[in-house]
């Protein structure tokens, strides 16, 4: 049997560093490596810790066609606010005395135009209402309305988890708003679940940005 003779120069300092680093190249390389990127298990482990699902591009795309059809339904948007257009700026019309009632003595003055009519166009407006009836119609039929069961109904409808906001229990019943805004409309939806007598009306939100509540009808 051949004897391997070995010198002591081999093992200097700086050999020994270079041979170290040959190994731990060799022990990785037998071990295997895992690729790089987000697996699989670990985004579904993520949606999981956050309670939300997912949502998938065929959601979203099934969301914006509503919308969209919701749009063809209704006038073309023109930015003027539906109480400017129907009205004097900034004003409501005058209610006039009815039979009998005694007119005041003094001027009448005109009350000032309030709520998302201020805000929202006649295609909001038109839309707004199409919203409405179908989500109160929906609603009306949860008799515990608890904020997981209105989420649910909402998603049934087409309306996704990103565009749910507010999501809070208040008694027995649970309110909710809902962002509606294509296209640099402001509609948005407020709403209060409550079975029979579930409520939901239009309010405004910015035309871009984060979603917040500008103008809404007092209830």
């Amino acid at each position: 049997m051949t004897q391997t003779r070995f010198s002591l120069g081999e093992f200097a300092p700086g050999r020994r560093g270079l041979a170290a680093v040959a190994l731990a190249s060799l022990a990785l390389t037998g071990c295997g490596s895992e690729p790089s990127g987000t697996h699989p298990q670990a985004e579904a482990a993520g949606s999981v810790a956050s309670g939300k699902p997912a949502r998938t591009s065929t959601e979203q795309e099934a969301f914006a066609a509503m919308l969209a059809e919701f749009a063809q339904a209704c006038p073309p948007s023109d930015g003027v606010p539906l109480a400017s257009s129907a009205t004097s700026p900034g004003t409501e019309p005058v209610r006039s005395p009815a039979p009998g009632e005694t007119p005041p003595a003094g001027p009448i003055e005109p009350a000032p135009a309030t709520g998302p009519a201020t805000v929202l166009d006649r295609h909001d407006w038109c839309a707004g209402g199409r919203h409405e009836q179908r989500i109160v119609e929906a609603l009306q039929q949860v008799a515990e309305p608890t904020p997981a069961r209105v989420r649910k109904t909402l998603n049934d409808l087409g309306y996704i988890d990103e565009h749910i906001h507010g999501l809070e229990q208040d008694g027995r019943t649970t309110r909710f708003h809902l962002d509606l805004r294509e296209n640099g409309g402001r509609l948005c939806q407020a709403g209060l679940a409550a079975g029979a007598t579930t409520d939901v009306t239009s309010c405004a939100a910015p035309a871009s940005g984060p979603f917040a509540v500008e103008s809404e009808e007092q209830r």
